[in-house]
């Protein structure tokens, strides 16, 4: 039986969901955050998959839940976090992730050999029939439209805000951080 809310061609973030609390925060408040310092290029995806490592228990090492992807704001971990204003990363910058309904995969996809990683993309297909992490990981015949398809998402940026600030008021190295492109 196929999940009901993802296509075959789907841009899938596989991301590492660090505690059940973590997880808890994406249900109920609907976002996912990532440190900017280590996000993965292109966030413009249709799902995000949730790996869950050791500090789910007996539920760790698998991906259990994904969420489609609302869109994305660059903030800092004291404007999602208000409670850690002591945390020593409180003024970094952070993507934080809109989240639509945070659902169960039909059948969990168990981490088997490769317990270590935080960002993976993949497609719908891949993760519909995936037992393993490793059966995630697309194939080289497909690799090229998983790449091309990111890059026309990579492209097609979204406006950032920052602070109340519109992506056209942002500075041009700023704006050049978030896009991936490099510096001159």
């Amino acid at each position: 039986m196929s999940e009901p809310y993802f296509s075959p061609a789907a841009l899938v973030l596989v991301a590492i969901i660090p505690s059940p609390e973590d997880l808890q925060v994406a249900r109920v408040l609907g976002w996912y955050r990532i440190p900017s310092r280590t996000a993965p290029r292109i966030l413009n995806v249709d799902f995000l998959a949730f790996y869950q490592p050791a500090s789910f228990r007996d539920r760790k090492w698998r991906v259990e839940y994904y969420a489609p992807v609302l869109g994305h704001e660059l903030t800092t971990r004291l404007d999602l976090l208000r409670e850690d204003r002591d945390h020593p990363r409180a003024d970094e910058e952070y993507y934080k992730v809109q989240l639509g309904p945070v659902r169960p995969l039909q059948r969990s996809i168990r981490a088997g050999n490769w317990k270590r990683f935080t960002f993976l993309y993949t497609t719908g297909e891949y993760l519909r029939e995936a037992r393993l992490l490793t059966d995630l990981t697309v194939s080289p015949a497909e690799r090229k439209r998983l790449w091309k398809a990111l890059r026309e998402r990579g492209e097609a940026a979204p406006e950032y805000q920052v602070e109340g600030m519109a992506s056209e008021d942002l500075p041009l190295a700023v704006l050049s951080r978030l896009l991936g492109i490099p510096d001159k």
